[in-house]
């Protein structure tokens, strides 16, 4: 783990940091505080909401998430089934606390999301329900759709059922200390057997193409003090088998939904085979050929993300992973069903305090797995859908990409004029109007912020502290160089780089 942060005792420039921060609420229009009516709804609900009748307290559930999290949208319990397995799946009852057509269901359609900020987030719902009644908190008693999967020896999944029941968490558990469990081999059976069948239905994904990118994620994390510091570290094992169970229940969803021919997928076309070819000659270039043999997700899962030209490779990748998009549809099936990168059809089902459209995919799982009618408001959503959630997905992108580069920035205030070795994650010899050669914007993702004009540039990944920004220069994806901090601007998000030698 890679992590660096701003010298505590330069109060200037906590207090530049925190005003620019602040400034991106602005900028981005982003939600202020819920509606004074939305919120006296969402009290409502709370107060009068009555729990399912159907009785799961008995099943001991648990949930994974990261150690600060209190919006908990799903819980698990796992066991053994012949030789196969059981597992339940608990995903937070969202859909009983918003009323259809009212002023809290028009202020979470206006939203999309929730929204992280790096001093908070910018909340779905009301806290009284997405931290409060409506999370699958520890000890707490709770309405939930359970899925109950049944599972072969393999772990594919050959029975499906969903049913809203009340439920109670037996522990709130994070990552590092589930991976520390299981690593120690004290782990609890429950988790003893996420690893289990996680493995299983990550050979699963191989054996039908999905692919998956292994790319540490920068994160942002505020300090007791007030300062702040970027983490950057590649996800843990025990998040990719807790994923695969959202995966197989996503997959799940968009079965029953096609059954029964109404819903709303999330959807991906393959990789085009412009994509594909310049994929290729970046891995070749970079010393680790991919041949074709094998598929582009199974490759991808041979990288090693810690040495510099299979991180230059990981970054390349991302050209494989465009055009998502969701697809409603009522009455007909869509030909174009299927989310590439999984590699089969899927549905977004399990995060539904933190996202709009799985609450709908979920009343109508519901509906179609007990036989009974899809509700009125749930239909007529549907189409509406897709562009709620691409302008909200945007926004969250763009939110995402300039707090980066806000703390990026102020974490290199104090470096100015110091040198430090870095990664050439992608490089490019610019032409006139700034783009690269094939008319893409070359920054694989990264910030342009760095305004070191159209010359020839690259993006460059320095380990510590865990910064990402373009520099100017011939520079070469997969090489190992060494950058100057010419300038670092909070306000403006500004970082200026040069090579040295």
């Amino acid at each position: 783990m890679s992590h660096h942060r701003l010298t505590p005792n330069i109060h200037q420039q906590k207090n530049q940091l925190a005003e620019a921060l602040n400034a991106l609420r602005t900028t981005l229009e982003l939600p202020g505080p819920f509606p004074e009516d939305a919120l006296r709804e969402a009290k409502e609900a709370v107060a009068g909401h009555e729990l399912p009748e159907l009785d799961f307290t008995h099943i001991d559930f648990v949930t994974i998430d990261p150690a600060s999290s209190t919006d908990l949208d799903q819980a698990l319990f796992i066991d053994r089934s012949g030789a196969g397995y059981k597992v339940f799946y608990a995903i937070a009852d969202v859909p009983s606390f918003v009323a259809p057509g009212g002023a809290l269901d028009a202020e979470t359609r206006r939203r999309g999301q929730t929204f992280y900020t790096p001093d908070g987030r910018i909340p779905l719902h009301p806290e009284v329900i997405s931290e409060e009644a409506g999370s699958l908190l520890a000890g707490q008693l709770c309405a939930a759709f359970v899925w109950e999967f049944m599972l072969d020896d393999a772990a594919e999944v050959s029975a499906v059922q969903v049913r809203r029941a009340r439920v109670r968490s037996r522990a709130k558990l994070s990552y590092h200390g589930v991976q520390a469990e299981l690593d120690a081999g004290t782990a609890a059976p429950v988790l003893q057997l996420l690893k289990e069948v996680g493995m299983k239905r990550v050979e699963l994904e191989r054996l039908r193409g999905g692919a998956s990118l292994n790319m540490p994620e920068q994160e942002i994390e505020q300090l007791p003090d007030g300062g702040y510091r970027i983490v950057a570290a590649p996800p843990l094992p025990v998040e990719d088998w807790n994923a695969q169970i959202s995966l197989m229940t996503g997959m799940a969803a968009a079965g029953i939904m096609l059954a029964g021919k109404v819903g709303i997928l999330r959807t991906m076309p393959p990789p085009d085979e412009a994509s594909l070819a310049h994929f290729h000659r970046q891995t070749r270039a970079l010393g680790k050929p991919w041949d074709g043999q094998m598929s582009y997700g199974e490759y991808l899962r041979t990288l090693d993300p810690t040495d510099p030209r299979q991180l230059a490779i990981v970054h390349s990748a991302g050209m494989l992973f465009r055009g998502a998009g969701y697809t409603p549809f009522d009455g007909t099936v869509p030909e174009a069903a299927i989310q590439a990168a999984i590699g089969a059809a899927y549905a977004h089902s399990t995060a539904p305090l933190r996202r709009l459209i799985d609450r709908f995919v979920l009343v109508i799982c519901e509906a179609l797995s007990n036989g009974t009618a899809v509700p009125d408001w749930a239909r007529q959503a549907l189409p509406s859908l897709p562009a709620i959630m691409a302008a909200s997905d945007q926004l969250a992108a763009r939110l995402e990409r300039l707090s980066l580069d806000t703390v990026e920035a102020a974490l290199l205030v104090n470096h100015v004029g110091q040198e430090f070795d870095a990664v050439v994650i992608s490089g490019s010899k610019a032409s006139r109007n700034g783009k690269t050669a094939n008319g893409k914007n070359g920054n694989g993702g990264a910030s342009t912020r760095a305004g070191n004009g159209s010359g020839p540039s690259g993006i460059v990944q320095i380990a510590e502290p865990a910064v990402t920004a373009r520099c100017p220069g011939e520079l070469e994806p997969g090489t190992q160089v060494r950058v100057r901090i010419v300038s670092s601007d909070i306000a403006t998000r500004e970082v200026r780089l040069e090579l040295v030698g």
